[in-house]
Order: C-alpha cells, then sequence, then structure tokens
C-alpha cells in the first residue's frame, strides 16, 4: 500500500467519533496491522506532535445528587454461646481447657 493510503487511513483513525476497528474494517484491513501504522506515525512525527494530539476537551458537569440514607434495621442481639469463655486448646492429642 503507498505512504499516501497509509497516512490517510491512520489519520482518519483519529476523527472524533471514529474507532480503529471500524476504519480498519472499512479499509479491508486488521484492527492490529493499523495500530502498528499509528505507532509508526507517532514514533515518525516526534514527541511534540504526539503530545499535541493527546488533549481531548472535557465536560465539567454537577455532582450527581447524593442518594437519601436509608433506614438500617437495628441488627439483633444474639445470645452469647454457652461456651462463649471458655477456651481449648489440643496440641498432640493433649487438651487444655481455661475457663468455667
Amino acid at each position: 500500500m503507498p505512504p499516501e493510503e497509509k497516512a490517510r487511513i491512520v489519520t482518519e483513525s483519529y476523527e472524533a467519533g471514529e474507532t480503529v476497528c471500524a476504519v480498519a474494517r472499512r479499509c479491508g484491513l486488521s484492527p492490529q496491522q493499523l495500530f502498528t501504522w499509528r505507532r509508526a506515525a507517532r514514533r515518525s512525527m516526534g514527541e511534540a506532535a504526539i503530545s499535541e494530539s493527546m488533549f481531548v476537551p472535557a465536560v465539567v458537569t454537577a455532582a450527581p445528587p447524593k442518594p437519601a440514607a436509608k433506614h438500617r434495621p437495628q441488627p439483633r442481639k444474639r445470645e452469647p454461646a454457652r461456651d462463649a469463655d471458655v477456651i481449648e486448646l489440643e496440641i498432640d492429642g493433649i487438651a487444655m481447657r481455661a475457663g468455667r
């Protein structure tokens, strides 16, 4: 493919609203090939051209309203287990119990 045609396709892939996949499909290319051409074009343009093309407009909007606080039911109080204050430790078949 002539270099002029490659340059046109790469430029088209950077236009607003275009995706690399859509441009590649229209031109009969694989997206990977077009990504390779874009990378080569960025390298050949140098850092100044790259940094200029990397900025996009930003839209600032008001923050969405916070959702109303939901009422959370109080958790049920659980009765302590019968052996709550008993600790049992078993090592090599020997058991030791501390507590009640």
